[in-house]
Parts: C-alpha cells; structure tokens; sequence
C-alpha cells in the first residue's frame, strides 16, 4: 500500500507500525539481531535515523540503539497510551512512529535504550 505522506510502498505491518503507532512481535523484526555496520533509515521516507555504531544487543528482541545517528531527524513526545508512560520516537522529517526510548540502556553510553521497529527501518550498508 501506498504511504499517504511520502508515497513509499508499504507492507500492511509497515502501515499499521510507521502510521498507527503498531508495534510488531518480539523477535520477528528483521533487524533485532543484525550486526552488519551499516546505517538504518525511516522506511517511509529515507531519513538517516541510526547508525550500527551505536546499536546494542538488549535482550528485548527489538533493534536498540543507545541514541540517534543525528538527533535532528527524531523528535521524542510523551506517549500515555495503553496505562503507561513513555516516551515515543518518531522520524522528524514525515513522522513516522519508530518506537520508543527508555532509561536502561548501557550507563557507559549514556543509559538510553531506543527500542524501534524493525518495520520502521530500511539499511544501507
């Protein structure tokens, strides 16, 4: 399907996570265990969100990142949906939802863990 604010061709799980704030399955996301040098991009419209430098192995079964490659390009707004208080990541540039940002990463890189969709991301190596 069509993204209705950049024209990307979307997968319906694409759609559903970039524009209705979805999330997908533990696990399932083709870049939670990736460990290829690389940048990650918004699928949706091609921004450099992350890069592998910064990408951590959390456990959680979602790509983390311990911070944005350049954090111009995400904007971070509370999010209380679903009884809980968070914090979600969206790309800058057309607002696609990524994930969300907690305070667990590793002390040593500044503590933030920037949990994001798989479904969110394209990569380049």
């Amino acid at each position: 399907m069509k993204d209705e604010k950049t024209g990307a061709e979307l997968t319906r799980q694409e759609h559903h996570i970039i524009r209705e704030k979805g999330t997908e399955t533990p696990f399932s996301g083709k870049y939670w265990n990736m460990h290829e040098k690389g940048s990650y991009m918004c699928r949706a419209c091609g921004a450099m969100l992350f890069s592998s430098d910064t990408k951590f192995d959390s456990g959680t079964g979602w790509p983390s990142f311990t911070g944005p490659a350049n954090r111009e390009n995400v904007t971070l707004t509370s999010d209380r949906s679903f009884g809980m208080e968070r914090i979600e990541v969206s790309c800058k540039k057309c607002g696609a939802h990524l994930g969300h940002v907690f305070d667990d990463g590793p002390k040593d890189a500044g503590g933030k863990r920037y949990c994001i969709n798989s479904a969110s991301l394209c990569f380049e190596k």
